[in-house]
């Protein structure tokens, strides 16, 4: 018998995230072994009118692909799932992968080639701009371990979280919003952290289980040369497979001009992609009341209670700066006592302290009141 909290994820993904309509194709991509979710996801598609297409990747085979790859290939690869993708109304990808760290020994240019060649045409231009879409990972033995827990015990915190009501929450999330849409001057201040820049005219989006799962956070971006000062990230994260620690920037007129972290050779590297990847393409605030420490996912670190994102890389089309790039790195830094705390200023008030909102229309995204 199938678990129903399955059930219930499948019809949320499909009724609620990229809310289906009869006669729409949807493009399932499983990453991972993991076959319950998928086949309920399959059925639910079904129920509803819709066209169900599968595609299932495992990260061994990719890895195996990209070490190998050449320009060619990448680029031909690319348009036939470019050609697919076009034909997609809604797009839902399960990240179910065993090692989270598959593709570290993948070259580096090849990597590279890869995000600029298939990843940013077929995702970044094409699902992302054009589908109804949704991203999540599926809970496994690796997930568990890197979360520090036991396997059942993360299956629960799993399904908390994933199927928290995202319907309320949408509506907590109305006042800061409307907030960050009024807002011209940002300061972040932490432990090594004193930064400042303009959100004004940039607008802001929520993030209420409509293309992540988990969800939680609302999103803008920086004017692109506004950025001054230094950030320090307390949140380790994965990049192709790699894991960073200890990351800190400073900014000149919106440019990354120093960058140090647990791997500061590869970090400059990675920054070094094109010249949009040493400006910030995101600034976003964290509120998910489940999720409270980092297990290196960013779908689940990016929404960390009392935790922001600010991000090197391309902007998203509905609060764009301008910048461009090949990358999109959501770096995580959390502001909880626990964490050395921080507060996050707007027009030079106060709005956030050590991770609680303390102006009463934000109250409503702290944690006692979105549980």
């Amino acid at each position: 018998m199938r678990d129903p909290r399955i059930q219930k994820l499948a019809e949320n993904l499909v009724g609620y995230s990229v809310d289906m309509q009869p006669g729409e194709n949807v493009l399932i991509e499983m990453i991972g072994s993991e076959r319950d979710l998928l086949n309920a996801i399959i059925e639910e598609v079904g129920k509803k009118g819709g066209h169900p297409f599968v595609q299932l990747t495992d990260k061994t085979v990719q890895r195996a692909m990209l070490k190998n790859a050449t320009k060619e290939q990448l680029t031909l690869w690319a348009e036939l799932d470019l050609n697919r993708m076009k034909q997609m109304d809604c797009y839902i990808g399960i990240r179910a992968g065993e090692n989270v760290n598959d593709l570290s020994d993948v070259p580096e240019e090849n990597m590279k080639l890869y995000n600029s060649l298939y990843s940013h045409p077929v995702h970044s231009e094409e699902r992302v701009k054009r589908t109804k879409w949704v991203v999540l990972r599926y809970p496994n033995a690796s997930m568990a371990q890197l979360a520090n827990t036991s396997t059942e015990a993360f299956e629960d915190f799993y399904f908390d979280v994933c199927n928290l009501d995202y319907s309320k929450m949408d509506r907590a999330q109305d006042p800061l919003a409307e907030l960050m849409r009024k807002t011209d001057k940002v300061r972040i201040v932490g432990p090594g952290t004193d930064l400042s820049f303009s959100i004004k005219g940039i607008g802001a989006e929520k993030c209420s289980g409509q293309k992540n799962i988990p969800d939680g956070e609302v999103y803008t971006a920086p004017v692109r040369d506004s950025v001054n000062g230094t950030i320090c990230y307390n949140s380790p994260t994965l990049y192709n497979g790699v894991t960073f620690e200890n990351i800190k920037f400073r900014f000149e007129n919106g440019k990354i001009v120093e960058a140090t972290s647990s791997d500061t050779a590869r970090i400059n590297e990675i920054l070094d992609s094109d010249e949009g990847a040493r400006y910030i393409g995101e600034f976003a605030i964290g509120f998910n009341p489940y999720i409270l420490t980092p297990m290196k996912d960013i779908l689940f670190d990016e929404k960390i209670a009392g935790s922001l994102h600010f991000t090197p890389g391309q902007a998203y089309d509905v609060t764009d700066n301008g910048n461009r790039s090949s990358i999109h790195w959501d770096l995580v830094l959390i502001q909880r006592p626990e964490y050395g705390g921080g507060e996050i200023y707007f027009d030079d008030v106060l709005i956030r302290k050590d991770g609680m909102f303390v102006i009463p229309e934000l109250e409503g995204l702290n944690p006692e009141n979105l549980k």
